[in-house]
């Protein structure tokens, strides 16, 4: 069993565990070694076998150095649900669900090897669609939401959903805006620019939501799982199959929370029901990825977006990368040097309407979501770093998260 400490990541791991054969069930499932089985037996059954059932992801916990063996309690649901969000969350995997079998006597899971990329392009993948259109009384501009079924997800919390509600729990730092003050940035929130490797090593996500360009929700995330954005229910899994997850929950807050014209409340509340399950955000040691759950489209912009005059919008269940990390800290070197121009590091996800416009006219869009790593090592914050920097340089540029301007209320 390898020793923790070392630097494979979970695709190149993987990899070496299938061609090892240690593993019952764990195999390719083509001979080009694109796809593998690996066995998924609950630890209920009669039949589960620690040594065995569990071997694989112990062996993971073991790697991480999540698990010292003779130190710490066995724990086979942990291992598991680590290797899952794990799986969920690379970019390198996609779950092949009619290759699945849970319901038979060894149980196993599909999954196809993705093929590397390093732009931040998501690959576009066949959707079902039907639309609904929502047009406001103030405008003439319709607003497209997807509708399509929405497979199951093993992320969630089974006691959070009683009653078809989400329990707001670990959102203690979620508050909505009121006309009192403006939310200002955790004093915490630091950032390692010369580490040796550049990785982010802070997974806080600073999350700000806006209706119509005024700010009602302002939080940090405190969880390594990272955040749910969303309204309602986070994604419908099987607990018993897949373990829990401790992703926070960002819920959208209700268009009452601020004053809108009647047109305008009324289209967001025709809106807010299609972005049930909404979108999960995560940070890696080496960026910011996303995955759109929620019915309603989904758009954005960013450093990785393909566009920037017409709209990126993010497929559904799929993976994509939104803020590469070693870009990133180069650019902001060459930008505390003298060097280059400011790094963008922040991302704006726009749900139900298309973004960036195409159109020259520039519009306020029904809800914003704008997302930021929050990287931490010690030192000031990137922010403090990228004024400062501004400041040293004489320039007075544009915030780099929209052409817009936004009211903090």
């Amino acid at each position: 069993m390898e020793k923790a400490g070392t630097n494979m990541h979970l695709r190149e791991w993987l990899i070496a565990q299938i061609d090892s054969g240690k593993y019952a069930g764990l195999t390719w499932e083509n001979q080009n070694k694109t796809m593998f089985r690996i066995p998924w037996k609950h630890a209920a059954k009669q039949d589960y076998n620690l040594n065995e059932d569990a071997a694989l992801f112990k062996a993971w916990a073991v790697y991480k150095g999540k698990y010292r063996e003779g130190r710490d309690k066995a724990d086979p649901t942990s291992w598991k649900t680590r290797i899952r969000c794990a799986l969920n969350k690379s970019t390198d995997f996609q779950e092949v669900p009619e290759r699945s079998q849970l319901d038979v006597s060894e149980p196993y899971k599909a999954y196809r090897i993705q093929a590397e990329t390093t732009t931040g392009r998501c690959l576009e993948s066949p959707e079902t669609e039907s639309q609904v259109i929502i047009q406001t009384r103030s405008s003439s501009a319709h607003l497209r939401n997807t509708i399509t079924h929405h497979p199951q997800f093993g992320c969630h919390r089974e006691s959070e959903e009683r009653d078809g509600r989400v329990n707001p729990r670990g959102l203690d730092h979620v508050h909505y805006c009121s006309n009192t003050g403006t939310p200002q940035m955790d004093s915490s929130a630091t950032f390692s620019m010369f580490s040796p490797t550049p990785q982010i090593s802070d997974f806080r996500v600073r999350v700000c939501l806006f209706y119509q360009d005024q700010l009602v929700v302002d939080v940090t995330t405190s969880t390594p799982d990272g955040c749910f954005i969303l309204h309602g229910q986070v994604p419908l899994g099987n607990e018993r199959i897949y373990g829990p997850c401790t992703a926070q929950q960002v819920p959208f807050p209700p268009p009452g929370v601020i004053h809108l014209p009647p047109g305008i409340a009324e289209a967001m509340g025709r809106l807010l029901p299609h972005l049930e399950r909404g979108v999960l955000v995560w940070v890696a040691p080496d960026g910011v990825f996303i995955k759109r759950f929620c019915q309603g489209r989904v758009y954005w912009s960013g450093p990785l977006a393909q566009h920037t005059d017409r709209p990126n919008k993010l497929n559904r269940e799929r993976t994509c990368k939104l803020l590469n990390a070693s870009i990133f800290l180069k650019e902001l070197q060459d930008f505390l040097k003298g060097a280059g121009p400011k790094p963008r590091y922040e991302i704006d996800l726009c749900f139900g309407e298309e973004f960036p416009d195409a159109s020259p006219l520039k519009t306020r869009k029904l809800i914003i979501a704008q997302v930021a790593n929050v990287m931490g090592s010690g030192r000031p914050c990137l922010h403090t770093h990228i004024t400062m920097g501004e400041e040293e340089q004489g320039q007075s540029q544009p915030s780099p998260s929209t052409d817009e301007t936004r009211t903090h209320l």
